[in-house]
Formats: structure tokens, sequence, C-alpha cells
């Protein structure tokens, strides 16, 4: 199974995707945990500089192209491979926080997204994605001074991003989860939602 995890910054979504996969490989079951972008010395180089704080002048084409280029090597480099062999891949982002970021806050438009990231389109999408729905405003990470590129965006940036997420992310490959009580309890609550739906066995 490929599973894929998105939402906005801050909302808890990479503790998910990491308590998932220390929960599969506790019960013995071939899994492994990639991030976008990066997941390969490749995509890493290329995560240094999307996510760099000094490149402000990187247009939203560059940017569109650049995560598109890092999944494609990710997708070639590891996710098919894993895949072919029975391995359950856990990704923490994928194609649709493009679509979100890019196509929706960026103005892209979502069919331009799309076609950069025709190769991913064709050979390698999620069996399911997995939604933090929690909006910018009630997010549990502060942002600070420090943060990367796409976190220093404005306000407006970030909630044009979760309306983003909120349009594409429905139907029966989605799962929506509004976080309630401390990690853990969320975390107990995707897992049982995998297991009734067959996901995770």
């Amino acid at each position: 199974m490929f599973i894929t995890f998105e939402g906005t910054e801050g909302v808890g979504k990479s503790t998910q995707a990491r308590l998932l996969h220390e929960y599969l490989t506790k019960q013995g079951k071939p899994c492994i945990l990639v991030r976008e972008p990066g997941g390969t010395i490749i995509g890493e180089q290329l995560r240094t500089i999307l996510l760099d704080p000094r490149n402000t002048a990187m247009s939203a084409h560059c940017e569109a192209l650049l995560y598109a280029a890092a999944r494609a090597q990710l997708a070639h480099e590891v996710l098919l491979p894993a895949l072919e062999q029975g391995t359950t891949v856990i990704c923490d982002r994928y194609i649709h926080s493009s679509i979100a970021y890019q196509g929706f806050a960026r103005g892209l438009g979502s069919e331009t997204v799309d076609k950069i990231n025709c190769f991913v389109k064709s050979t390698c999408m999620p069996d399911l994605t997995v939604f933090i729905d929690l909006p910018p405003n009630k997010k549990f990470r502060s942002s600070t001074v420090e943060g990367d590129r796409m976190e220093s965006e404005s306000e407006d940036f970030h909630n044009k991003v979760y309306m983003g997420f909120d349009r594409i992310l429905r139907g029966d490959n989605v799962m929506r989860i509004v976080p309630e009580g401390d990690k853990y309890h969320t975390h107990e609550r995707i897992v049982c939602a995998l297991l009734e739906r067959g996901i995770i066995q």
C-alpha cells in the first residue's frame, strides 16, 4: 500500500506519518517512511534549494518544477521499487501538496500542476491519502523567525493552501482526520480507521 499524509504547516502531519511507520514496523510489516521533497540524495538537494528562506526570487513555475523533479526521482528510485516488492510506503506529502501550494496558493492552477507532474500521475499515485484537517489558525506548531521558505509565507497564503486541500482531498481514497486530544489519541484513530478500511491488517 502507498499511503500519503497531507496538511498545512504545523498540524502534526509528519508526526502522524512517523507514528504510523513505527506502528507497522512493530507489527512486523515491511514498511518505509519517506518525505517530500526529499527521500533521495537528489531530492534532499532540491529540498535545500526549495526551502532556503534566501531564495525569495524563486518563481511559482520554478518552484512547481523543482518539486515535481524531486517527486519524479523519489518515485523512480524509491517508491516504485518498494511497492513492487510488496513494501508499504508512507510518504510525508506528495502531489496533493503541489496542487494545494503551487496550484491554489501560488495561482498556477491544478491543471498546470497536473501536467508538470505527468510522470508520477501516470506511474505512482497513493492508495490512500490521510488529510490532517486543521486550518492554519489552529495549528499546533507556532511559526518562528527561523522558519523555512514555505513556513514563512503569509497567513493569507497558508489559508489558500488549506482551502486548496479542502477542495481537492475528497473521495473514497481520502481519509480526513481532525486532530483531537494528544498526538497518540489521533494516531489511534488513524490506525483504527485504516484497519476498518482494510488498508492495513
